[in-house]
């Protein structure tokens, strides 16, 4: 491990569930689930491409962070949100950079594919 990586890994593991309470909150099931029905239930990714996908997730395209998901204006704003199958979802995600860590504990930055 590269000098410096060591507190990033720790910074991370602490901030892992950091969002869990706020995914939970009466506040953003009442806006997710009012976001999701206010585009028709159907992810807008595949209605741009004319497919008719249901809507799974409804994500954030500021993404949260610990600094930022008490910010009304980021996490509960219509504006930010974006409704999406489970697989754009997942292709959303697969854009960010990524920590893998081997069977010897070291740990490499990888890009997604």
């Amino acid at each position: 491990m590269r000098r410096g990586e060591n507190n990033t890994v720790e910074i991370r593991e602490r901030e892992k569930g950091f969002a869990d309470a706020f995914y939970t909150s009466a506040a953003w099931i009442r806006c997710a689930r009012g976001y999701r029905r206010s585009v028709g239930g159907l992810c807008e990714r595949c209605r741009k491409r004319g497919l008719i996908v249901p809507a799974e997730e409804v994500h954030h395209k500021v993404h949260l962070t610990p600094e930022n998901i008490n910010r009304p204006e980021i996490a509960l704003n219509w504006r930010n949100l974006e409704a999406l199958c489970k697989d754009c979802h997942l292709k959303e995600h697969r854009k960010q950079k990524r920590w893998t860590v081997d069977d010897d504990g070291n740990v490499t930055a990888t890009d997604p594919p």
